[in-house]
């Protein structure tokens, strides 16, 4: 049941009761199940609740960093890091936000931040259609921050940043430990084995991580800005926590979720990400390249035998979106046109590569869709303006439309060539729940990847010692045999 408050005589207007109905049951049919509860089991994700206990086969892992981190903390919130430098701030709407980055003394990106996200849900039973967050917009991310463990949250040599918040009375409040510093192993960097002299030459790849997480009501978000030896950047979102659910009737079944648990109907949803990314490629005057692979008939001027294909660049001269085209190995280049690399002659620039996610679902007249229009593409172009932060306005709460979000901006038809530009990388998660999501959904995975493109001159992680790991040991060859009369 949900009580319905008149806000103003602070009295409940109604009490409305839910459906707990499934596929045979009509749209706005009264189906509230009297006695729903008893159906249900229980279902425990801590530890010492578990009925079967925790696994008792995993060993210790540890992260070493005997010498301490390669990465240096001044000025409060001056990072530096092998060839990067940038500043951490933290603030209420957006969490953790980077300033001012620079890889071996130039420029890459003036502000990098997490915009918004909203979720709207797929249930068209009244009253679940306004069933729709936009967790920083609404919830504020900052507000909504963990307090980050030593040990579980990040792990090796961690640095933490505390932040200040303002507490319901209006006063600051420090919210400590919301921002964790670390390094971190990624694989192999880069390796190459000459065939001749049989000398193998391989170096690992470490990033250094920004993170940060927070909890809004039952779900996780775990974002992190990862910086690379090889002047790349990520910007990762992992989504976990518990689905939003409601009651179903024993027995039955829905279209508009997935039953994971007696009693218990995982409604379907989307989690759909807006990422700014103010960049500053060797200073302000920037322009964004839409560069595709298109196919060549075979013709006997350009291409007589048929393996010739070309690569065309756009330059987006006013505002506008796009969309992600894999099939076209579509990718957004950043360059500054007024330097060009010395050994291509292109301009130098960062490679924006959007992911291929399905966006908005709703239809485009439903509220949902009116209120989240940044939704409704990977890529939207716009040109800087003083406090144009949100990608879905800066008020979301109970809207009915987007205000002053990316399509606003990019209906004004800004000039964007060579000139202060913003990109906004927007992707979802489609999440039609499994039953292993169920009572917590292991972690979903998504990035956004920058990378340099005629940027530097070489490999720029060329110079990475190579790796000889002496704290790594042999597995003994008895642990490993099979077991007598298996394979």
């Amino acid at each position: 049941m949900i009580p319905v408050l008149d806000i103003h005589k602070k009295e409940i207007c109604r009490i409305d009761k839910l459906a707990t109905g499934g596929k045979n049951d009509a749209l706005t049919a009264k189906t509230h199940g009297e006695k729903i509860l008893e159906h249900c089991t229980t279902a425990e994700y801590v530890p010492e609740l578990l009925p079967q206990g925790v696994r008792q086969d995993l060993k210790t892992l540890n992260v070493l960093q005997p010498d301490g981190p390669s990465f240096k903390v001044s000025d409060e919130s001056l990072v530096e890091w092998q060839k990067w430098r940038f500043r951490v701030s933290f603030n209420p709407r957006e969490g953790a936000v980077i300033h001012d980055v620079h890889y071996d003394g130039r420029s890459v990106a003036y502000r990098l931040s997490v915009s918004e996200m909203t979720v709207p849900y797929a249930d068209a039973r009244p009253p679940f259609q306004r069933k729709q967050a936009f967790d920083f917009g609404d919830g504020g991310a900052g507000n909504c921050a963990n307090n980050l463990s030593l040990g579980c949250d990040c792990l090796g040599v961690i640095k933490y940043f505390d932040a200040v918040i303002v507490d319901d009375d209006g006063k600051g409040k420090v919210h400590p430990n919301v921002i964790c510093l670390h390094e971190q192993d990624e694989g192999i960097g880069w390796k190459h084995t000459n065939w001749r002299t049989g000398r193998a030459v391989v170096t690992r790849s470490r990033v250094l991580v920004v993170q940060f997480i927070i909890t809004l009501a039952n779900y996780e978000y775990v974002f992190a800005y990862k910086f690379d030896q090889s002047g790349g950047i990520d910007i990762e979102t992992r989504a976990t926590g518990i689905v939003s659910c409601v009651n179903i009737d024993p027995g039955k079944t829905s279209n508009y979720g997935n039953v994971v648990n007696p009693g218990v109907l995982a409604q379907n949803h989307q989690h759909i990400f807006a990422f700014r990314i103010d960049p500053a490629i060797d200073g302000h005057s920037n322009t964004v390249i839409t560069e595709e692979s298109h196919a060549v008939p075979m013709n006997p001027k350009t291409n007589p035998r048929g393996n010739y294909y070309e690569v065309r660049k756009t330059p987006v001269e006013k505002a506008a979106w796009a969309d992600a085209e894999p099939r076209l190995n579509r990718v957004f280049k950043i360059v500054n046109e007024n330097i060009k690399n010395p050994i291509s002659g292109n301009s130098v620039g960062y490679k924006l590569v959007p992911p291929a996610t399905q966006l908005l679902l709703a239809d485009p007249a439903s509220v949902q869709a009116q209120r989240a229009q940044f939704a409704q593409h990977h890529v939207w172009v716009t040109k800087y303006k003083d406090d144009e932060l949100f990608a879905g306005g800066r008020f979301t709460m109970q809207s009915r439309k987007e205000v002053d979000g990316v399509a606003d901006a990019v209906a004004r038809g800004d000039n964007t060539r060579d000139t202060d530009v913003v990109v906004w990388s927007v992707f979802g998660l489609t999440h039609n729940p499994r039953v292993e999501d169920w009572p917590v959904m292991p972690c979903e995975i998504h990035q956004v990847h920058l990378r340099p493109t005629d940027f530097f001159t070489a490999n720029p992680s060329i110079d990475v010692p190579p790796s000889s790991n002496k704290a790594s040991v042999e597995v003994p060859k008895s642990c490993c045999q099979p077991a007598q009369g298996k394979l």
